[in-house]
């Protein structure tokens, strides 16, 4: 009964279960239709693929450090798994530009990105990842690992794995949105250019690839990009900013050169790096100088002391755009520090080339990080430059680019004429000799060789020399007029009218073979850079007490010894000298010019100019006053690094600039060149001039430094003896009951507006850089005399005018009396 029972469930079960299945599938049937006759879904387009499938039968392949496909509008990288994680260096510069991009300091073949990239895998991707060597540790210690976690490298981009080759022993990605979208680290275009431009955006249909090519150890890109922009700097109906962007990426050496620990007391370019590895009680900045990688070809010989050449030298190539005339004069300009290279014991150090043709080499690229170009650039911009790029693991200068631009020679002629006419007469046209014009070219070359070779300006080798030698012919036929080409030191403005035999243009100096030496000499037995420190101070010391061999930085502003366009070693004198100059050539100008020419832009011009050329001469003696100088040492030297300018040098500065720059300078107010110029503003020049001194005499960092100099010494030069002889300077006709002209009243407000604003001004709030080394710097000028100082000598001003008002004057020195006392009032008595 119960195996009857237990069979009727089962089949009732079944029964149950295969009716249920009969209506679901009829229910389904038609779905289940749909499914079978629905074609096979795509892969996975983000899916690994097999190599064929990606680098086609079309592919077009450019073989070097990766392999580069471009398969119709793609390109892609194959990239060999044993140069992932590799240091390489990317630059970005600007292959083609349109006009005025930038104000004229942007030009084809400016730099507008450096920075080291390594490329990593992680999981189906590649990263591209900006890698950084500011901060550093040994590996083998335990601290690199947080100097890792704590400096996590930033992704510059990343790209899904493609495809592995055959023999899976590379990747290959897509790289075509990285070069033809706008990624801005690398677009040239920076933030503010954007800003200024208004761009909108980066226009796809007119933007695209140009080129990739691979060489065996670098990738140089081409980009064409378009850009909406409301206010673009050139064509402005198009509405538009297009440019040509090169990308370099050059594998960095596995083992990089051995650094050279810098010395501030000899000048070179740096990269910096915070050691956390070291044994100091700190992160320890190490500062090791920029230079190019010079090893002799004959060690033994170069052991012996001959000349030997390097087994990679220098090499500059001319930009094939390069005017016919001028070539041979950068070629001389290049190869004039073969010399400085041989004091270091390397001969053809340095080697200048005419660029191969297309015929001769049709990969040849001026923005090829491979080459370093002398570009000549066809703009308006008067101005030449030196930069250069450089591995900051260890300073090794890769490659370089001299940018000298078409309109600079302009400068260099007007300079010639308003610097040297005087007691040149070769200079006193407009014409100038292209031989002259040749030598000066040369000179701009080097001193721009100079920096793409390590080394910034060193405004203390004019200083070197004694004023009076300027004047004497086989001294500046010698030794021109600096220590060193690295001085901004352009003519000889010293020289008179008679003088004989004289060089009036810079040269190469005893400073740069001592560079060169220092820098550059091969050091076979220092297995370190530490090692090295002993021989390098050795030979700074023997030169220690030689001018000659003195670095002076350009970046302080208080040291008469290292001043911009100055040259000799007082400037009071050099100023005289060339003062005495500008004026005869004042005199002459319209000669020299308008009279040749039949029209006035010319004088106008220079005019200008020579306005300038004044405003330096000025600003040299100001330096004096409040001077502090620089003499960098080492403690195991004797003397002091900072010494105040003595009283009376300061005190004959303040009365040269009274004279020659506050009393009214009648010369440069001459009818014959202001009435043929401009219908108006002939007072605001001189003025604007004179306030630009004024306003640097009575600034918080030079009365900052008289005071300070009280501390060291009471006989220096005080701050209340300053601004009281400023005063009694500016304010003489009050003393003396006379009538005041034009141009002093513009000059006595200008300092009423200077002594108010340090009387209400909080003064500087920030120090930038290190200190001891920049100007200006930081004090409570609240809790300072400035203040009381200022009130002192304004009520003391404004008692002597109380009287002098009442005096035998005009009426309009009554007048302006009257208003500057009512000024003062109000300045010390708001209420």
């Amino acid at each position: 009964m119960k195996k009857i029972l237990l069979l009727s469930v089962l089949l009732s079960f079944c029964f149950t279960t295969a009716t249920y299945a009969q209506k679901r599938d009829k229910k389904k049937k038609k779905n289940t239709s749909e499914v079978v006759a629905t074609p096979p879904q795509k892969k996975d387009k983000d899916a690994i693929q097999e190599y064929k499938d990606v680098v086609t039968k079309e592919a077009v392949t450019d073989s070097g450090l990766f392999q580069v496909h471009r398969v119709k509008k793609t390109y892609l990288y194959e990239i060999p798994f044993s140069v992932l994680e590799k240091d390489m260096l990317w630059v970005s510069r600007i292959a083609q530009i349109p006009s005025g991009l930038g104000g004229g300091f942007f030009n084809a073949g400016s730099k507008t990105n450096e920075e080291v990239v390594h490329w990593q895998r992680y999981q189906d991707k590649i990263l591209l990842k900006v890698k950084s060597y500011r901060n550093v540790a040994d590996s083998t210690k335990a601290i690199s690992n947080s100097v890792r976690v704590n400096n996590y490298e930033p992704i510059l981009y990343a790209f899904d794995i493609k495809a592995f080759n055959v023999d899976s022993t590379a990747v290959v990605i897509d790289v075509t949105k990285l070069f033809s979208t706008d990624v801005k680290a690398i677009s040239g275009l920076p933030a503010y250019l954007r800003k200024q431009y208004k761009v909108k955006k980066l226009d796809p249909s007119r933007s695209f690839i140009n080129s990739v090519k691979s060489f065996p150890l670098n990738i140089e890109v081409k980009q064409d990009f378009t850009y909406d922009a409301s206010e673009p700097p050139s064509s402005r109906n198009s509405e538009s900013i297009s440019l040509q962007m090169n990308q370099s990426m050059i594998l960095l050496p596995e083992e990089p050169m051995q650094a050279r620990i810098a010395d501030p007391r000899v000048g070179f370019f740096t990269v910096s790096q915070y050691d956390y590895g070291s044994d100091a009680l700190k992160a320890d900045e190490k500062t090791y100088i920029r230079r190019w990688k010079l090893e002799p070809k004959d060690p033994e010989a170069y052991a012996r002391g001959e000349l030997v050449e390097p087994v990679k030298p220098i090499v500059y190539y001319l930009d094939p755009g390069t005017p016919e005339k001028l070539q041979k004069y950068i070629k001389q300009g290049i190869e004039d520090w073969q010399k400085p290279f041989e004091t270091a014991g390397f001969k053809n150090a340095i080697i200048a080339k005419d660029a191969p043709t297309p015929e001769e080499d049709p990969e040849f690229s001026p923005e090829d990080i491979r080459y370093s170009v002398v570009r000549y650039v066809a703009s308006t911009t008067r101005n030449a430059v030196g930069p250069s790029v450089s591995d900051p693991r260890s300073g090794e200068i890769i490659e370089s680019d001299i940018i000298w631009y078409h309109n600079h020679l302009r400068s260099y002629r007007n300079r010639y004429l308003l610097e040297t006419g005087a007691a040149n007469p070769s200079a006193r046209t407009l014409d100038t000799p292209d031989e002259e014009i040749g030598e000066m070219m040369r000179m701009v070359i080097a001193h721009e060789v100079g920096h793409a070779l390590g080394f910034p300006h060193n405004m203390a080798a004019s200083y070197a020399y004694d004023v009076e030698s300027y004047r004497d012919g086989a001294f500046t036929q010698k030794n021109g007029i600096a220590a060193s080409i690295m001085d901004y030191a352009r003519y000889n403005y010293i020289a008179q009218p008679g003088d004989q035999n004289i060089r009036f243009v810079r040269q190469m100096g005893p400073y740069d073979h001592y560079a060169v030496n220092w820098g550059y000499r091969w050091l076979p037995n220092a297995k370190t850079p530490e090692d090295e420190v002993s021989t390098l101070n050795k030979w700074v010391i023997e030169k220690a007490n030689d001018p000659i061999y003195r670095f002076g930085r350009q970046s302080n502003r208080f040291d008469p010894q290292s001043q911009t366009e100055g040259i000799g070693d007082d400037p009071i004198k050099a100023s005289t000298y060339g003062v005495k100059n500008l004026k005869y050539v004042a005199a002459n100008l319209p000669a020299w010019t308008s009279d040749q020419t039949n029209n006035y832009l010319d004088l106008e011009e220079l005019y200008g100019e020579l306005l300038g050329v004044y405003s330096r001469y000025v600003g040299h003696v100001v330096t004096n006053i409040g001077g502090v100088y620089e003499n960098i040492k080492n403690p195991d030297q004797e003397g002091i690094v900072y010494t105040h300018v003595n009283k009376s040098s300061q005190q004959a500065s303040m009365k040269w600039l009274q004279e020659n720059l506050f009393q009214t300078q009648d010369w440069l107010a001459d009818k014959a060149i202001l009435q043929n110029i401009d219908h108006a503003g002939y007072f605001e020049r001189i003025r604007s001039l004179q306030s630009r001194y004024l306003n640097g005499l009575l600034s918080f960092d030079r009365i900052g430094r008289l005071i300070d100099a009280e501390t060291i010494n009471q006989e220096y030069y005080s701050a209340y003896e300053m601004l009281s002889d400023v005063r009694k300077g500016l304010w003489s006709e009050a003393s003396r009951g006379q009538n005041v002209d034009i141009y002093r009243r513009n000059l006595q407000k200008s300092y009423l507006e200077r002594m108010s604003f340090l009387m209400t001004d909080e003064g500087p709030t920030r120090r930038r850089g290190r200190p001891g080394l920049e100007s200006p710097f930081v004090y409570d000028t609240n809790t300072s005399d400035i203040k009381s100082l200022i009130r002192g000598e304004l009520t003391t001003l404004r008692s002597r005018l109380r009287t002098a008002k009442n005096g035998n004057i005009n009426t309009i020195t009554k007048y302006h009396y009257q208003d500057i006392i009512a000024r003062i009032d109000a300045l010390l008595d708001p209420k």
